[in-house]
């Protein structure tokens, strides 16, 4: 299945500590979202939102409610030197959106489900473009000091 809608802007990325998302354990504190910003805006957005879209199971009337509530601005990516990795937190509609009356069209548990996945899907689709074809720094992981020492 496909997706046949214009890519939207890319998220401007936010300086929230990543390790205060429920979803995310993140060592190190240089998230170079400047840099992750950039790539995206030079086209890392589009290539990934292009690859996912082309798969994704989401339909139109559902993507609509992402739009309406303007979750893909939502969107935070961050480096994690430590992994070597770019991590992200892909935002998603709550548990309690029948009792908080979230949107007037969404009216199931599938379409939440299938928001709620989809964007999941499109955050890691946009991590692996990033990685692969933009970044091009290392990471400069250093050994601590209280390591033992098997050489003796």
């Amino acid at each position: 299945m496909s997706l046949d809608i214009e890519t939207p802007d890319p998220p401007e990325l936010s300086a929230v500590d990543p390790n205060e998302y429920e979803d995310a354990d993140v060592a190190g504190g240089e998230y170079r979202r400047d840099d992750l910003e950039a790539f995206l805006r030079e086209g890392a957005w589009e290539e990934a939102f292009s690859e996912w879209a082309a798969d994704s199971d989401l339909d139109e009337s559902d993507w609509r409610i992402v739009e309406d509530l303007d979750l893909v601005s939502r969107f935070d990516f961050f480096w994690d030197s430590f992994a070597d990795r770019v991590g992200y937190h892909a935002p998603g509609i709550p548990e309690d959106w029948k009792e908080r009356e979230y949107h007037a069209d969404l009216d199931s548990w599938g379409s939440v489900s299938a928001i709620n996945a989809g964007l999941t899907e499109l955050g890691q689709v946009v991590c692996d473009v990033l990685k692969d074809e933009y970044i091009d720094w290392e990471s400069e992981y250093e050994a601590p000091d209280d390591l033992p020492d098997f050489d003796a």
